[in-house]
């Protein structure tokens, strides 16, 4: 069986790809495209092989409990060794993502997650002026509070390390890609194995090493998207342009690593990131052309073409990654899932096929639904703290339909176009696709969030 490994680079942008990324061979697809703009449900889709609707995933609602199987299970029923690297707390045992795997690390920052922890980040914010002494005062308040105190102590450690000169040259100096780094290099994989992988260096807070950082910012993605951001807009660029180099950097050594022993690794982001676009920041605000359209390389070693790089302008989704781990795997899909194996793509004009407007419910090579599905509560609290206090409108569902160099999407106010429509009424073709979908809707709300995972899902501008 072929040795799989399925990379998500968390909040690559599709040109910063282009620009940083030259150096990843294999074939390219310059028309791929998310099924969603925010984590969870673009998982559910590479998860799924199907649509975030489709198997319960939606805003508030993030936990992986769908009755289908996870793509990580597929591959353990057939005797795969099953591993996952994840820097992302929403992509945690957390939300039950680790469902298939034997092996589930985590990033420093979340080795505690779902743990009752010390509030760090809440301590130093607010005795940031008080001095040496207010050490002495959070070592009381982690031994004689109500938290797990040896762990609370090495995260406090931990927190306190990376921002020292010291912490530059350990495992916390970065938000997890030097770890994954460590164990690419340090796993003796063998035969029949799945390796996941989830690097959050381009994700806000565009926090890279000193060495790679040539300004400081302070994002707050989803209220800049409703005011205005704290810092200059070219200042956040260029964070989150030195994020992506340094990305570009520890990944290349990543892929070098895992070119030893896997015939097929995909590289992909789930999703891309506004930085000032339509008025927005990060990638909570709607659905947009730089949101949905995402990077995706397939290095295929089996076909004996291991170097240099091909472009390919199909359209295709994430869905057809689904399928492509499957068939690298031999394993068939089943009559719920929508992808293509993007290996076995028959070769021919590499220009996205036009038909007629016919059988509006059937969905045509290449053609993909973008979802968004609203805010959670949790969201809607924290703007309304910060004195937002119209926000209600953002938990409208919005629906957007892709096909190769084409993208027709709602935003809160209008429909809007980019590319060449294929179609004589988009938005007829966009809600005809939207009613062939048969959504679940037995789904319960995320629980009570403890903690320790709300401060990382606030870290990330997720709360």
């Amino acid at each position: 069986m072929t040795n799989v490994a399925l990379i998500v680079l968390d909040t690559l942008r599709y040109d910063s790809f282009e620009k940083h990324f030259d150096w990843l061979p294999g074939r390219r697809f310059e028309h791929a495209w998310s099924t969603s703009h925010w984590t969870v449900p673009a998982h559910a889709s590479l998860f799924t092989g199907r649509y975030a609707s489709e198997v319960g995933i939606y805003a508030g609602a993030q936990t992986f409990d769908c009755p289908e199987p996870l793509l990580a299970e597929r591959l353990q029923g057939a005797g795969y060794t099953t591993r996952a690297f994840s820097a992302n707390p929403n992509i945690s045992p957390v939300f039950d993502a680790d469902r298939g795997f034997e092996e589930f690390e985590k990033s420093w920052r979340l080795k505690h997650h779902g743990e009752d922890l010390f509030d760090w980040d809440g301590f130093i914010a607010q005795t940031r002026d008080s001095g040496p002494e207010r050490y002495a005062l959070a070592l009381k308040e982690v031994v004689l509070g109500d938290n797990q105190t040896i762990p609370s102590l090495k995260h406090g450690a931990k927190l306190k390390l990376r921002d020292s000169r010291f912490g530059r040259h350990t495992e916390v100096v970065d938000d997890g890609v030097s770890t994954a780094l460590e164990l690419a290099r340090e796993t003796a994989f063998g035969d029949d194995e799945f390796l996941f992988m989830n690097l959050m260096e381009a994700h806000s807070p565009y926090d890279p090493p000193p060495d790679w950082k040539t300004v400081d910012v302070d994002i707050e993605g989803l209220a800049a998207s409703l005011g205005e951001p704290k810092d200059d807009p070219a200042d956040i660029e260029r964070a989150y342009d030195d994020s992506v180099r340094y990305l570009s950097h520890m990944y290349e050594r990543i892929f070098a690593t895992l070119r030893d022993s896997f015939d097929l690794i995909i590289t992909v982001s789930d999703h891309g990131e506004l930085l000032g676009e339509h008025g927005g920041w990060e990638h909570l605000s709607g659905i947009y052309p730089e949101l949905a359209r995402v990077p995706l390389s397939v290095y295929d070693a089996r076909d004996g073409h291991v170097e240099g790089t091909t472009t390919d302008s199909r359209s295709v989704n994430l869905m057809d990654v689904h399928e492509t781990v499957l068939a690298g795997a031999d394993l068939e899909s089943d009559s719920a899932t929508r992808g293509r194996d993007l290996t076995a793509l028959p070769e021919r004009d590499a220009e996205t096929a036009v038909e007629s407007d016919d059988a509006p419910d059937k969905f045509r090579e290449g053609e993909t639904l973008v979802e968004y599905h609203g805010l959670p509560d949790r969201h809607l609290d924290a703007m309304r703290r910060k004195g937002f206090e119209d926000v209600s409108y953002r938990t409208r569902w919005l629906e957007g339909v892709a096909l190769g160099g084409y993208f027709g999407y709602e935003t809160f106010d209008r429909f809007a176009e980019w590319g060449d429509a294929p179609y004589e009424d988009p938005q007829a073709r966009l809600y005809a696709l939207v009613d062939s979908l048969e959504r679940r809707e037995d789904v319960e709300e995320d629980g009570e969030l403890d903690e320790s995972v709300m401060q990382q899902l606030e870290d990330l501008g997720y709360a």
